[in-house]
């Protein structure tokens, strides 16, 4: 266990003053100081109780008989990495095997948000998640979910938070404050819960986090501002993310595995000349295959640099950055006295391999692999078998009727590649035998919200575009953000059917089905949204389900990602709910077919 700073820092002083030896020593190494923006050749760190003792040119006074010393060979020696925000579900792994896939990227810190699970176990899935966090060598954090279910009124999830459980939870080790105030609208109009979850958050000096993920700039993203929330991640556009720092909040530019918000939004700091100190990176969901083959908060980092950032700017972004948002900045985020000892070696700058990743003075990983034995968690009994249909599906509980219509105009789900907001479209479709039929040469397939946590049977069907697919097929997951009720998309009604069904057999997953022959399948044991598998190993098994979807004709990037999101219902322009389609726009139910 890391002791506090007040505790260690007699120590800090003897070994930086050359009286007690350092625990390690690495030297030679070039120091990325991201208080000075400077690149300080020629420097040794010295580092005791898992904390920077000394940094400077020459740490030969520090080093003892025990001492580890490793030298940097003049390579970089930059502040371990920071995701802002992020929610660990969306890896569809464990804190564990979420940890163990990105500590070789460099991330040596998390601020999580683990309202996916509350959607499913309540606080008890929260603290499950939380007690996780504290048993890493890393530093996880959580917030504290702020919205469960996420628009009360329009969706019913598995569980529900009150003011009153997140005030509770506020006062747990580890919490570092309030999660995604999703609710935009609730807040504008001074509803009495948002309200209370953002004055418990200030009071306990905490900070809240901000989701306004509506384009109108007016006056309700003012009074928004004036309610509380402290950062934003739904930007898209330069104008958001100088919006947002104008009024005083950090905007977050997140790249994902299918939010690509970075590019467009940099430009406020390349080209509109914004004081970067406001801005901030995070990836928000980071599926487990973009994790093990592509990298974490290092990809970020790198893709930031590759549209102008300099490579000190973009690293600012991901530690000190982030750190003094959260009011960590003495113990994160920076390689200065006193901090925690988290930091990379790498050759390269704006590539950005890492070579060598400590965490509080340990090495975790060197060459790209774990240097370190982080055993699984296990998770308990109650967070597992949550799939409960009611009842076995058939290719009937997917029709969508209009007696004595020839054909008729419906609404439907448009997908935004690598965005989160969907459009809403119309298109006309036919009627067969008083069946509305879908239109697959146009790219109109069904989509459906199976309830799953109540055993209710009940089945909502709407219409979407964008997938692409050409096949007979249909793709089932139990991650469905946020209610995480079960979604299936296809063209082919027997298939959605064999695909919910196979869902319930296995407790959870995702699933995707073709012509009655399973293609793919990712279990998710735990609460519907986790393995408990390695993380290398759900990742084959996610790549094979991106080969399934291109199989059937979908060639959209990351198109899990967009399936995931098809009811979150705090995301214009249309979704779905298991109380019906939702006008985002309006946050009010609406009809598929149009009178």
């Amino acid at each position: 266990m890391l002791q506090p700073w007040f505790e260690t820092a007699p120590r800090l002083v003897d070994v930086a003053m050359g009286r007690t030896p350092a625990d390690l020593v690495i030297r030679n190494g070039r120091w990325v100081n991201v208080y000075s923006g400077e690149i300080v050749p020629n420097t040794d760190i010295a580092v005791c109780a898992g904390r920077f003792a000394y940094v400077g040119p020459d740490a030969s006074h520090t080093i003892g008989e025990g001492t580890k010393v490793v030298d940097a060979a003049g390579r970089y020696l930059v502040p371990g990495l920071c995701d802002a925000h992020m929610h660990v579900e969306s890896g569809l792994v464990t804190v564990t095997e979420f940890a163990r896939a990105v500590i070789p990227h460099g991330t040596t810190t998390m601020f999580i948000d683990p309202h996916e699970i509350a959607n499913v176990l309540g606080l008890a899935g929260v603290k499950l998640m939380n007690d996780e966090a504290q048993s890493l060598p890393i530093n996880i954090l959580v917030q504290v979910p702020s919205c469960v279910p996420s628009a009360p009124g329009l969706e019913r999830a598995g569980a529900e938070l009150s003011a009153d459980d997140v005030r509770q939870a506020l006062g747990w080790p580890n919490v570092i404050g309030l999660g995604e105030m999703m609710n935009f609208p609730g807040v504008a109009a001074n509803d009495a819960k948002m309200v209370a979850e953002i004055a418990a958050t200030q009071s306990a000096r905490l900070t809240v986090g901000g989701h306004y993920a509506s384009p109108d700039l007016g006056r309700a993203f003012h009074a928004y501002a004036a309610g509380g929330p402290a950062d934003d991640h739904e930007g898209t556009t330069v104008d958001d993310a100088i919006a947002r720092v104008r009024q005083g909040m950090r905007a977050m530019l997140r790249l994902g595995s299918a939010w690509y918000d970075v590019a467009a939004q940099v430009k406020a700091i390349t080209e509109r000349g914004v004081d970067s100190r406001n801005f901030v990176l995070c990836t928000d969901d980071s599926h487990s295959g973009t994790l093990v083959n592509d990298g974490h908060m290092n990809r970020v980092v790198r893709h930031a640099i590759a549209q102008g950032l300099k490579p000190i700017t973009a690293i600012q972004m991901a530690t000190l950055n982030t750190a003094q948002h959260f009011g960590l900045e003495r113990e994160l985020g920076s390689i200065a006295p006193g901090r925690r000892a988290d930091l990379i070696i790498t050759s390269d700058l704006a590539e950005l391999p890492v070579e060598m990743v400590f965490a509080r003075g340990e090495l975790l990983a060197e060459g790209g692999k774990l240097a370190a034995d982080i055993p699984a968690y296990d998770y308990p009994d109650s967070a597992k078998n949550t799939v409960k249909l009611g009842k076995k599906l058939t290719a009937t509980d997917f029709d969508i009727a209009a007696p004595g219509a020839s054909e008729v105009n419906v609404r439907v789900i448009g997908v935004v590649e690598n965005q989160a907001p969907t459009r809403a479209l119309e298109r006309k479709l036919q009627v067969a035998n008083g069946l509305v039929q879908m239109d697959r040469a146009n790219d109109v397939c069904q989509i459906a919200l199976v309830e799953r946590h109540r055993a209710t049977g009940e089945v909502v069907n709407a219409f979407v575009s964008g997938f692409g697919h050409t096949k007979d097929c249909a793709m089932a997951s139990t991650v469905a953000h946020d209610s995480h009720h079960m979604i299936v998309v296809g063209t082919n009604k027997a298939d959605m059917a064999q695909a919910a069904n196979r869902l319930q057999e296995v407790g959870g997953g995702i699933v995707m089905i073709s012509g009655g022959r399973e293609l793919a399948l990712v279990e998710l044991p735990v609460a519907g949204l986790m393995s408990d598998e390695r993380a290398e190993v759900v990742a084959v098994k996610a790549g094979r389900l991106v080969e399934a979807m291109r199989e059937c004709g979908c060639e959209l990037n990351n198109a899990y990602m967009q399936h995931s999101l098809l009811a979150l219902v705090v995301i214009p322009e249309l979704r779905i709910s298991d109380m019906g389609l939702i006008d985002v726009t309006k946050f009010a139910r609406t009809d598929v077919i149009i009178a």
